[in-house]
This record gives structure tokens, sequence and C-alpha cells, in this order.
């Protein structure tokens, strides 16, 4: 029996915080008008950089929450993954490559203790979010509400 062999697809990998206040809100920060979050929230955190293969995840998502919410907030990382999403973006939004781009989003618990949140140009504002499964959809779309449905309709 012969063996079909399909094109495998090729994803890049985003690490997100689900940053959680002491009321249980989730930090959202709202997406660029231009950007693929037009509209939406985002969740802090973003793609592993070429030279950090060998870098602990939870370094990266530290590196990147720290980039997009600024030096000063304290938080405490969770290490085991609480949702996974995917994302695509269209080529318009994809840079010098110019074609869409999947990207498979793996979602980590955060606490945060405190700290002003800075955030960087790559976001217009933030919102500590009140959402349940079903009110999700109303802050976030594409893999970021995949992901935050998958955490809140998970057993706690």
């Amino acid at each position: 029996m012969a063996v079909s062999m399909s094109e495998k697809d090729f994803y890049f990998v985003s690490l997100k915080g689900i940053i959680k206040n002491k009321e249980g809100r989730i930090l959202g920060l709202k997406g660029v008008e231009q950007g693929t979050f037009a509209g939406f929230y985002d969740l802090p955190g973003g793609r592993i950089d070429v030279g950090e293969f060998e870098t602990p995840f939870m370094e990266i998502l530290e590196r990147e929450i720290r980039e997009e919410v600024g030096p000063d907030v304290k938080f405490t990382l969770h290490e085991t993954p609480v949702a996974l999403g995917r994302h695509k973006i269209a080529p318009k939004h994809s840079g010098k490559v110019n074609r869409e781009l999947h990207v498979l989003y793996v979602f980590f618990l955060v606490d945060y203790l405190g700290g002003d949140i800075k955030i960087s140009e790559e976001h217009s504002d933030y919102a500590w979010i009140d959402c349940n499964v079903a009110t999700a959809s109303k802050y976030f779309t594409s893999g970021i509400l995949e992901g935050i449905q998958v955490y809140l309709s998970s057993p706690k």
C-alpha cells in the first residue's frame, strides 16, 4: 500500500500571555487601525526571534511581555500552556514576504502583580477585559479568540 505524501504547512510560533489581574480581568492590547487586529484586542506576546531556538520559552515570553507592556510591570508566568490557537496574517500585513502567513499561538497564564502599563507602538491602547466564552468575540478575533475561548471553557 502506497503512503500519500502531503505537503506540510509552515507555521510561525507565537507565545502569548493571558495576563489576569486580581479581579480576573484579562489585559487586552488594542489593535492598531491598519493591523491584523484592527477593531479588536490582542494579547501580549509574540513570535520567537532568530537566534532564540535554545532560549527557554518563559524567557522569550517575558521579553515579549516587557516589550509590549513596559519594563515596570510585575508578573508571574505559569509554565504550562493553557490553550492553543491559529491565526492567518494576510499578505498585506506580512511584510517583505508578501504572502499569507500562518501562526500557531501557544497561550500561557500570567498573574499581574502590579506596575505601570506602558504599551508599545504595536498597539493603540489597552483595557482590562471582563469576558466569558459567550462575550469573548466582542473583544477578540481569529487565533486570539480561539485561545481565549479554549482557556475560558477549560476547568480551572
